[in-house]
């Protein structure tokens, strides 16, 4: 409402709207009200603009800090990758040869290192401060990630639905996130109620200061929400922060622009405009409008419903239905501010801003679309996608496509074939890369989305499965890559992986990526723990080529796996199930790894004897069977790169690196040609193997190839415990699991920082924590 009153001279019914609408400044005379001298003088109208500045100002901040924190370890990744590929060159050209009759003449009195001075001692070498290792930030960054990598705890609800007793688990938002939600609603809080006067002494000297605050907050909101929410955005761009992690801010300011609508709406009920002569000169400015709240009730109820529809509940029970009318309702929401806004003061300035944000940004997407470039054989028609079925009722979508991809980046997919405005996400499986091509040809590779089935669109994919069969073929339309990790693997000396069920989809190919660049002298990492907890041993079977490649062409020492079968109990002699053993308690272990020893010898022996009874005497046909027991898959090319130094393997084993896994079948081997990675399990076990089923049918512990299998759920902030102990200067800590498994890692990431800004003998530099979310 426009500050005016009645008893002002020269202002008539008559005068042009178009004044009113650009908000010429009304002279206050002597006149004029006291009231509205002192209003004008306190808070005046004109300058209101400011409020929505200062949400400008104050996410400007927030995005410069963030913009520093990842230009900070952008550069310390690629200097630290840079120095050891230097060291790598340096090793090659002054380690011994590997014939000891040809000795080279080595300099090492006048190499940079002096390795062996003519006179005197080993020189001692200077611990280097340069800006990949500078102290007092990764001190302040360690500082911040001992508050912020700290989980609220999983809140485990029962509900009762449709006569059934069903577990809920609520988890909340980061306290990072949190911490930023609470500081924006702190700030627009105090930004609206500090500043007086919250009300004019009267409804006729104009709207209520507090309501015209609110109301210029949330519209300077309405950009940066848009942004926060689109796929190609600028701010992903420069902090490096996919936008699947941008969209828990994207609802969060969705809510706090709600709050602020809710405050610029109650003033004018509180001073309602019928009141004290207000509604007469409000119709003599304004005419022909049959409600007059009518624009702001038309702007605040799809606002209400865009809310709502998004609470984690509802958007989990009806997705499709929010994929379907999320986007439409919030342009109704945009076009209906556009008309409630009318250009006062600086409204439309943001408004257009949101509406060219938005048109920019689908105009970007084309250029992430695999049917939108003519130079592809995709263009228009998609491409060729077959689908199979895994173990479990898992399914997994194969797309030979010319798309690039980084590890762990996912892709929206939609299969017309299937249904046709259903569009997902799936994270990607599979490693692009030259050495890897597609049955395509050179410039196709392999695209590869495991996801178990569930409901709406999963769940169709596998039911077109089963009723087309293998053979049939789909048109597959992609929307990507997004996401990904921030940081590279390869440039932490220790990297961990924690993956539960379906989460190992999101690091096996961050997985097969590190031990490629290890085995290239690309990574500085010298060991790797995998850690993969999962119901069932059949769920294997959807990356057992990936772990044999893992297990045989990773440098020696450096990867250790690690399975934990959760859904599986023994037996004990009255039918009733055991406890798994707990690997938190040392006594027990020792004995359990014992006995695994004595049981591993019987079952390794049980299985030579199955193959000397297949051969029937015959040494050929032995040796024949032996090979076929072997997986033959292709791995890994040589490497191309220089060795890498003798210091980045503490430990080297003489004997060949080979996974000791005992293969338990209650037939022999039939087909040389099906030969395949087996784990040890045995289809389906008599009641004595049940019973000896934690010790029989497992591989030994072996320290050597580091490869364990056990029954039970893993044993996280014990694990940890003791992988902390074999930790490098910088550790990464990667986790895709359900809820329980990340917020057990976060706690114990979270207590390890202070061994980094508190200092002391470790030497430890960093240990960072990516969390991945389990749904995607």
């Amino acid at each position: 409402m426009p500050q005016s009153s009645h008893l002002l001279q020269g202002i008539t019914p008559s005068r042009s709207f178009q004044s009113l609408v650009e908000r010429i400044n009304i002279p206050v005379t002597s006149s004029s009200p006291p009231g509205l001298q002192a209003a004008v003088k306190q808070d005046p109208w004109k300058k209101s603009g400011k409020y929505a500045l200062g949400w400008v100002y104050f996410s400007i901040i927030l995005l410069i800090f963030t913009i520093a924190i990842h230009l900070y370890h952008w550069m310390s990744d690629r200097i630290r990758r840079a120095t050891y590929k230097e060291e790598v060159a340096k090793t090659s050209t002054t380690s011994s040869p590997d014939d000891d009759y040809e000795m080279a003449n080595m300099p090492t009195n006048n190499s940079t290192r002096m390795f062996f001075p003519r006179h005197g001692p080993l020189p001692e070498q200077p611990e280097e401060e340069t800006f990949l290792s500078f102290r007092p930030m990764n001190r302040l960054i360690a500082l911040l990630r001992y508050f912020f990598y700290r989980p609220l705890p999983v809140l485990r609800l029962r509900a009762i639905h449709i006569l059934r007793i069903k577990k809920l688990e609520i988890s909340f938002p980061s306290p990072g996130v949190i911490f930023l939600v609470a500081a924006a609603v702190v700030f627009v809080t105090l930004y609206c109620f500090l500043p007086q006067p919250l009300y004019y002494s009267s409804i006729q000297f104009g709207s209520p200061p507090l309501a015209i605050r609110a109301g210029m907050l949330a519209v300077a909101m309405m950009p940066w929400i848009v942004a926060l929410s689109m796929k190609a955005n600028l701010v992903t761009l420069l902090t490096g922060i996919g936008h699947e992690r941008l969209n828990v801010l994207h609802r969060w300011g969705g809510y706090i622009c709600l709050f602020l609508s809710l405050i610029h709406t109650i003033p004018f009920y509180v001073t309602p405009i019928w009141d004290q002569g207000g509604l007469v000169l409000f119709k003599s400015y304004f005419r022909g409008q049959s409600y007059i709240y009518g624009t702001g009730v038309a702007a605040l109820v799809p606002l209400i419903f865009l809310c709502v529809h998004s609470l984690p509940f509802l958007r989990a029970w009806m997705y499709e239905v929010f994929v379907a009318l999320h986007v439409p309702v919030s342009i109704v929401f945009v076009g209906m501010l556009f008309w409630h806004c009318h250009n006062y003061l600086t409204s439309w300035n943001y408004l257009w801003a949101t509406a060219a944000i938005w048109l920019t940004s689908y105009c970007v997407r084309l250029f992430f679309l695999n049917w939108t470039n003519p130079r592809r054989m995709s263009w228009l028609i998609g491409e060729e996608a077959a689908v199979t079925i895994l173990p479990e009722n898992a399914v997994k979508v194969t797309i030979p496509s010319q798309v690039k991809w980084r590890p762990g980046q996912y892709v929206y997919l939609r299969m017309p074939g299937i249904s046709v405005f259903e569009n997902h996400p799936f994270t990607i499986a599979s490693l692009c890369s030259e050495d890897f091509p597609s049955d395509y040809g050179e410039q196709y590779r392999d695209m590869t989305l495991v996801f178990r089935p569930f409901g709406g669109f999963t769940r169709k994919v596998l039911n077109a499965a089963i009723d087309n069969g293998p053979m049939h073929t789909y048109r597959a339309f992609i929307d990507g890559p997004y996401g990904g990790m921030q940081r590279e693997l390869a440039s932490f000396d220790t990297v961990i992986l924690f993956a539960g069920g379906s989460g190992i989809t999101a690091i096996v190919s961050h997985l097969l990526d590190l031990i490629k660049k290890m085995r290239d002298s690309k990574a500085v990492t010298k060991q790797v723990h995998v850690v993969w907890a999962l119901k069932r041993p059949e769920t294997m079977e959807w990356f057992k080529e990936e772990l044999k490649i893992c297990r045989d062409f990773a440098p020696p020492d450096t990867v250790h796996c690690q399975f934990f079968i959760t859904a599986a109990k023994r037996v004990g002699p009255n039918g009733f199930p055991l406890p798994p053993p707990s690997p938190s308690r040392p006594v027990s272990d020792l004995v359990h790894g014992k006995i695994d020893k004595v049981f591993h010898g019987v079952a390794s022996k049980r299985n030579s004897a199955l193959i000397r009874e297949e051969a029937a005497g015959d040494p050929e046909k032995e040796r024949e069977l032996r090979r076929e027991n072997e997986d033959n898959i292709s791995a890994l090319p040589a490497p191309t790169f220089l060795p890498p130094p003798k210091k980045a393997y503490t430990r080297r084993s003489n004997k060949p690196d080979k996974l000791t896994i005992p293969t338990i079948n209650t037939v022999p081997p039939h087909n040389a040609n099906n030969a395949s990675f087996d784990f040890g399990f045995p289809s389906t076990p008599t009641m004595l193997q049940k019973n000896l089923m934690r010790f029989a049918f497992l591989p030994a512990p072996n320290k050597k190839t580091g490869w364990h299998t056990e029954y039970g759920r893993p044993d996280i902030p014990f694990m940890l415990k003791g992988f902390e102990k074999d930790f490098g200067k910088r550790t990464c800590v990667f986790v895709c699991g359900p809820p329980s498994m990340r917020v057990d890692v976060q706690r114990c990431v979270a207590g390890m920082q202070r061994k980094v800004w508190g200092g002391g003998e470790s030497g430890r530099e960093e240990v960072y924590l990516h969390t991945e979310n389990y749904a995607i």
